[in-house]
């Protein structure tokens, strides 16, 4: 590419004949014609032509680019969107989640509280505090499922149940198990 430098030493060459200053303008010919030599006006089309051939590939290097912009936005957006869309699924989980653990932790509640006795349990309690009374607070738990004749499921839940008592093995047979008024 033919650099300003030199087309200005060009021009001064050819203009130092005339021993007039490149820098004013005036000095220039006022004349129409221009007499310009033939390597010199060469030497500006070529110079023309590879700016030409630069701005063509500046222009090609800008139309790229804008294409690579539109494809980075395309993808942008699409990747916005598809994080929009876990960030909502995140949030139906953490919904999910929570609930879950409202309804667990109300289920361990009911768990580890003791059940309320039914009305036939609060009956079947009072004959049990009753017979227990009878027989000085303490009772061998066979026998008072005996006298109350109750299958041994029911008097297993009756003795849940009941917050009066409690039952301790036997100490002379730890298979036995006995009851006594709290």
């Amino acid at each position: 590419m033919l650099s300003l430098f030199r087309l200005r030493h060009l021009m001064v060459s050819q203009m130092s004949l005339d021993t007039k200053s490149p820098n004013d303008i005036s000095t220039f010919p006022v004349s129409s014609l221009i007499t310009i030599p033939a390597v010199i006006l060469q030497d500006l089309l070529g110079a023309i032509q590879e700016l030409k051939d630069e701005v063509a590939a500046l222009r090609e290097e800008r139309a790229q680019d804008h294409q690579e912009m539109a494809t980075l936005t395309a993808r942008m957006d699409t990747l916005t969107a598809r994080v929009s869309s876990l960030e909502s699924m995140e949030e139906q989980d953490i919904s999910r989640v929570c609930l879950d653990i409202a309804q667990d932790r109300q289920r361990i509640t009911k768990l580890e509280k003791p059940p309320e006795p039914q009305p036939t349990q609060k009956d079947r309690a009072e004959i049990l505090r009753a017979l227990l009374a009878a027989n000085n607070g303490k009772m061998l738990a066979s026998e008072a499922r005996k006298k109350m004749h109750l299958r041994k499921d029911l008097f297993s839940k009756l003795l849940k149940t009941c917050d009066f008592l409690e039952t301790r093995p036997l100490h002379s047979d730890r298979r036995k198990e006995i009851i006594i008024l709290k």
